[in-house]
């Protein structure tokens, strides 16, 4: 069950993918929300969001190729990475739109 507060988070960063990525679609999956650029290929997100108990995940299904200075993703799988919040104002906006803008275009220049 998502509360008052994962709800506030999960619209923050939805509203940043989709004013960063407008030609993004999004597909409810694995019980979240997935964007694409590619919706017809079944590997085709760049992002999701998923919320969990205590926090709200933004995913980057390429995050290990991302360039990351501030040291912010989290996950040591062979590709994924993500950013967990527990709170709206943990959000970096400029953080994040640098990590999304990066993700479409490594999305777009893998063709998928």
């Amino acid at each position: 069950m998502v509360d008052m507060e994962q709800e506030a988070i999960i619209e923050r960063l939805v509203g940043l993918i989709r004013s960063t990525v407008p030609d993004a679609e999004s597909l409810s999956k694995y019980g979240g929300t997935l964007f694409t650029l590619y919706p017809e290929e079944k590997e085709g997100q760049f992002c999701g969001v998923f919320a969990s108990k205590n926090h709200v995940n933004i995913s980057f299904s390429d995050g290990h190729a991302l360039a990351d200075p501030r040291n912010v993703l989290l996950g040591a799988g062979k590709f994924r990475r993500h950013i967990s919040f527990s709170n709206a104002g943990e959000i970096d906006s400029e953080a994040l739109i640098e990590f999304l803008q990066a993700a479409a275009e490594l999305s777009r220049s893998m063709g998928k």
